[in-house]
């Protein structure tokens, strides 16, 4: 797909389908009144039967008159303008690009980029209406005949039209950044999305690898020998029960000075998670291929950086592990050494994310991070707290959750806090251990949270927990069923918020 930018004026462009943005009440304006008499006031008709009033998610497709340059003119409501934002743009976008493709048009004119908003610039824009563009188009079809009948349409030349007094190459430079932040999301998606039995941890391992290689960052795998001489033992626990081989991942992009700290980013990499010994229940257990989910954001985020070339330094450690039953598994009441030297009691080997983040993060320590991040989808509890509409951020500082929820807002990617008190960690005391791997079923996300302090007490430190996010059930414009490569923008947004600091 080529996307391109241009400046003109939009009435004049020829193109399969014009694209145009209508706030709710501005019906009246001069290039409406233009389309309305190039269209044989077919405009006018469908305002008045009410058909269209520029509401969200309204849509109203003209086909061309005589007078008319462009093969379609497509009219999108956008409801409110006091309430339109960058991620009502961005959807909108979605929203557009898969009704088009639903009908067979690869190639169309989009003037959403001129939509102006006291809150956003150019740039922000240029970067929310791409993203919207190449999300969309998204697919996972590795196991689906490519004749399948019934698939959209890919897309082939999307143009955007900008103001003449808006800067060319500030759009363009926008474009660059989306491209790259899309190819991380829909890299992230494809890790998500490939089966259990495709996906070991050797093969997250490679993908990882190959990425780096391509990308210019330098990569390093610890493979059992390495984990078991270094102490890891809570990986270790976790992946015992499967005849696949654990690895380490560990990713370095330098992209600042050397002498800079880095910021570390830590992703859980369950490849498969059946629960263990404690085994989860069969419905829905075919989604527990994106257990992975951490994991791959971490790695969609690491390419998108490097691709971006961020003047920022990096360091992504991925515990890559499948949790399985058998007669090698851990069982509930064995107790774990970790990497730090803290023993953990598992009653729960369904709880087994924090035990493989809990060894990663303390590793991570030997790079002196300024700061750690970790994502992964950690509990269940998430879900029943927040549903699907947002992910969990915990940590140790508030300027650090500030800034997540900063970057969260800005990029369309929610984040909502929740509180760590020192009380919660009373749940997860243990009678034979440093501490125990579940607090029960009160205040679930958070005492998952408390345990992984245990092991990040020396650093400013969040904690993301996407278990709601990172998978999509029904699927929608710009995230269609199964992986969403949840967390990629966000933190992109947060790593730039950083280099400008």
């Amino acid at each position: 797909m080529k996307i391109t930018v241009k400046k003109g004026d939009a009435l004049k462009q020829k193109t399969p389908c014009l694209v145009l943005g209508v706030f709710a009440g501005k019906l009246k304006n001069e290039q409406l009144s233009q389309i309305d008499q190039q269209v044989g006031g077919a405009l006018d008709r469908a305002t008045r039967s009410k058909e269209f009033s520029g509401g969200k998610g309204e849509v109203l497709l003209l086909h061309s008159g005589p007078q008319t340059v462009a093969e379609r003119i497509l009219l999108v409501g956008l409801g409110n303008e006091s309430a339109f934002s960058l991620r009502a743009l961005r959807q909108g976008t979605s929203n557009v690009v898969k009704l088009l493709a639903e009908k067979q048009l690869g190639s169309f004119l989009l003037t959403l980029p001129q939509l102006l908003n006291k809150k956003t610039d150019l740039a922000e824009r240029i970067q929310a209406v791409t993203e919207g563009v190449l999300l969309a188009d998204y697919r996972y079809n590795r196991y689906l005949p490519k004749d399948k009948p019934g698939q959209p349409i890919a897309l082939e030349k999307i143009e955007l039209l900008i103001a003449a007094k808006e800067s060319t190459s500030i759009a363009k430079a926008s474009v660059d950044a989306a491209e790259a932040i899309a190819a991380g999301v829909c890299f992230a998606r494809d890790l998500v999305n490939a089966p259990g039995n495709l996906k070991s941890p050797e093969y997250l391992a490679m993908q990882a690898v190959a990425m780096a290689e391509q990308q210019g960052i330098k990569a390093r795998l610890l493979d059992r020998r390495e984990l078991e001489r270094q102490g890891f033992g809570a990986t270790l626990g976790v992946a015992q029960g499967s005849e696949r081989e654990p690895y380490l991942i560990v990713l370095e992009y330098q992209g600042g000075a050397a002498d800079v700290r880095p910021i570390a980013l830590v992703g859980k990499g369950v490849t498969f998670d059946s629960g263990g010994i404690s085994l989860k229940p069969a419905e829905k257990m075919d989604e527990m291929k994106m257990d992975m989910g951490g994991a791959a954001t971490v790695l969609g985020t690491m390419q998108a950086a490097a691709q971006m070339k961020l003047p920022i330094n990096l360091v992504a450690v991925v515990p890559a592990v499948e949790n399985m039953p058998s007669g090698t598994a851990i069982r509930p009441g064995d107790i774990l050494t970790s990497l730090s030297g803290k023993t953990i009691e598992v009653l729960n080997t369904d709880a087994e994310g924090r035990l493989i983040l809990a060894d990663a993060l303390t590793y991570v320590g030997r790079y002196e991070p300024r700061v750690v991040i970790d994502l992964a989808t950690l509990t269940g509890a998430c879900i029943i707290a927040l549903g699907n509409q947002a992910a969990a951020v915990l940590g140790n500082h508030d300027g650090l959750i500030r800034q997540l929820l900063k970057a969260g807002e800005r990029s369309g990617e929610r984040f909502w806090q929740l509180p760590l008190w020192e009380e919660y960690a009373e749940q997860i005391k243990s009678d034979f251990a440093d501490v125990k791997n579940t607090g029960g079923r009160a205040a679930g996300t958070i005492t998952a949270a408390a345990f992984l302090q245990k092991f990040a007490d020396k650093y400013h430190w969040a904690h993301l927990d996407i278990a709601g996010m990172a998978w999509e059930e029904q699927g929608k414009a710009g995230q269609p069923k199964g992986g969403t490569g949840f967390g990629v923008r966000a933190l992109i947004e947060y790593l730039r918020g950083e280099i400008k600091s």
